[in-house]
C-alpha cells in the first residue's frame, strides 16, 4: 500500500527541516559569540564530565596556592621573631661580657642588670609574635600567647600548625616556642633574669657567657629548620602555578571553540539555511492558485 503524501505532511516537514536548520545556526552563533562549545550538559555530555573534573582539580591547585601564600606569612614572622630574638641574645652577651670585668663598678653593673631586663621584655614580645590573630610558637593552642610574663610556655608541645600545599604535601608553618626560647628554668628569660640577678649581687657572671652563647646556637638551628620549610613553600607555589597553568590548557582544549572550524560550520549553516528557507518558499503555496499555474 502506497500512503498519499499530503500537502499537510510536506508542510510539515518543511517546517521541521527549517527550524531542525535553524536551531543548528543559533547553537553555533551561540559557540562563536562565548567562544566556547558547551554552554550546556547535553551540548557534550562527555566533555562536560571532564570539564567539571577538571575545575574540581583547579579548585583543589587553587586552595593549595593560598596555604602556601598563608604559610609564607606565617614563616616569614616565625624568621623575623627569632632573628630579632638572636639580635638580642646577641646584645645579651655583649654585656655579659662587660659584666664580667670585675672592674665594673656597682653602678655599671645596676645599668647593665637594667639593660638585661629589658632585653627580658623584648625577648618576651618576640616569643609572642602573633599573625593572624594565633601565636607563631604555641602550636595549635588557642591561648593570646605562647609564654606567660614569668615566662611560662603555654604552646601545646608536639602540636604543629601545618599548610597542604600540594597532594600529599603538607609543610609545617609554626615553630616550637619551646626549641626556640627553651622551657621552664632552661629557657632565655631565665637566663636573662639570672643575668640581671647576677650582676645585681657582683657574682661572677662570666660562666653564663656560654649559656648564652647555648641559647643563641639553639636558636640559630631552629632559623635554619625556618628556611628550610620557607623553600618548600616557594617550590610548592612554582610546583602549583605549572598545574593551574596546565588545567587551564586543557580545560580550554574541552570547552573552547576552534575559531577556523567554527568560522566554517558556521558559514556552512547559513548557507543550509538559506537553502531550507528556499525549499520550504517553494514547497509551502499560498493558494489553490499557486498549484494551477
Amino acid at each position: 500500500m502506497i500512503n498519499r503524501v499530503t500537502h499537510q505532511m510536506t508542510a510539515r516537514t518543511a517546517a521541521q527541516n527549517l527550524q531542525a536548520s535553524l536551531a543548528q545556526l543559533n547553537k553555533l552563533t551561540e559557540q562563536a559569540t562565548s567562544n566556547t562549545r558547551i554552554s550546556r550538559p547535553s551540548d557534550d555530555p562527555s566533555g562536560t564530565a571532564e570539564s567539571l573534573r577538571l575545575r574540581g582539580e583547579q579548585r583543589v591547585a587553587q586552595q593549595h596556592a593560598r596555604n602556601a601564600q598563608d604559610g609564607h606569612a606565617w614563616l616569614t614572622t616565625v624568621d623575623s621573631a627569632i632573628q630579632a630574638g638572636i639580635d638580642l641574645i646577641g646584645r645579651a652577651q655583649d654585656l655579659t661580657i662587660q659584666g664580667a670585668n670585675g672592674a665594673t663598678a656597682p653602678a655599671a653593673r645596676e645599668a647593665l642588670a637594667m639593660e638585661i631586663d629589658g632585653i627580658r621584655e623584648a625577648l618576651l614580645v618576640q616569643a609572642n609574635a602573633t599573625y593572624g590573630g594565633r601565636s607563631v610558637f604555641a602550636g595549635t593552642s588557642d591561648e593570646a600567647t605562647a609564654f606567660d610574663p614569668d615566662g611560662t610556655y603555654t604552646g601545646v608541645p608536639g602540636a604543629t600548625v601545618q599548610r597542604r600545599i600540594g597532594p600529599g604535601d603538607s609543610v609545617r608553618v609554626d615553630a616550637d616556642g619551646a626549641a626556640v626560647f627553651g622551657s621552664g628554668p632552661g629557657s632565655v628569660f631565665a637566663l636573662m633574669s639570672d643575668i640581671a640577678a647576677d650582676l645585681r649581687s657582683g657574682a661572677d657572671v662570666g660562666a653564663r657567657i656560654d649559656e648564652i652563647d647555648g641559647r643563641r646556637q639553639q636558636m640559630l638551628t631552629e632559623l635554619t629548620g625556618v628556611g628550610t620549610r620557607y623553600n618548600r613553600l616557594e617550590v610548592a607555589e612554582v610546583a602549583t602555578q605549572e598545574r593551574m597553568g596546565g588545567l587551564e590548557r586543557r580545560l580550554s582544549d574541552v570547552e573552547d571553540v576552534d575559531m577556523a572550524r567554527m568560522i566554517i560550520d558556521l558559514k556552512s549553516a547559513e548557507v543550509a539555511y538559506q537553502g531550507a528557507l528556499g525549499v520550504t518558499a517553494r514547497v509551502l503555496q499560498n493558494s489553490l492558485l499557486d498549484f494551477l499555474r
